[in-house]
């Protein structure tokens, strides 16, 4: 019987850190975070809606070099790529950064940037919030009310940066739920 020579599994430990950004809003808010280098875009989008403090209750898109994905569905727009089985890495095609669309009604575009590979051992859990700023403006309230009228930076007492709405109700920097340097469960 020849001896048969086993190869080691490819690395699949290493994490991507992302800068999550939601764009036209000032002052920025975005998150840094840690994810597995093989991640889904589908499981990409549910770590997007835990940082972001979204609902996950509105459509989305990737629009990564040249090619849309998302969740089919042929009542809405042009046909998509589905992302269920599609990894971030397989259709990055060399590019550095992409986008992320969610609600199409309010168009709440996300520019994602990977910043660097990271080995495992970086983060002590595999989806993991490494920093960020500031508050997600509240869903349904639509990106140029947001941009002109409905936020204004104001001192809160005890509150450091707070985002103060229109209605005089304070909103935290980050979710209650999420602070910098946490882990993520989806």
């Amino acid at each position: 019987m020849p001896n048969v020579t086993r190869l080691p599994k490819p690395a699949n430990d290493r994490l991507l850190q992302l800068h999550i950004e939601l764009t036209w809003i000032k002052p920025a808010i975005w998150r840094r975070v840690a994810v597995p280098e093989r991640i889904t875009l589908s499981k990409l989008h549910q770590v997007i809606q835990a940082v972001m403090g979204w609902s996950d209750t509105h459509l989305h898109e990737f629009e990564i070099a040249g090619e849309s994905y998302g969740i089919p569905d042929p009542d809405w727009g042009p046909p998509v790529v589905s992302e269920q089985r599609k990894t971030l890495t397989k259709v990055l095609y060399g590019s550095k950064a992409f986008r992320y669309v969610y609600d199409f009604g309010d168009n709440w575009e996300h520019r994602i940037k990977i910043e660097r590979l990271l080995p495992a051992i970086a983060c002590p859990h595999v989806l993991y919030c490494i920093d960020g700023a500031n508050a997600s403006p509240p869903e349904d309230v639509g990106v140029h009310r947001v941009t002109r009228i409905f936020w204004t930076r104001l001192p809160t007492p005890n509150i450091p940066n707070t985002w103060t709405c229109s209605t005089g109700t304070a909103i935290p920097s980050i979710p209650r739920h999420l602070t910098a340097t946490t882990s993520i469960s989806v």
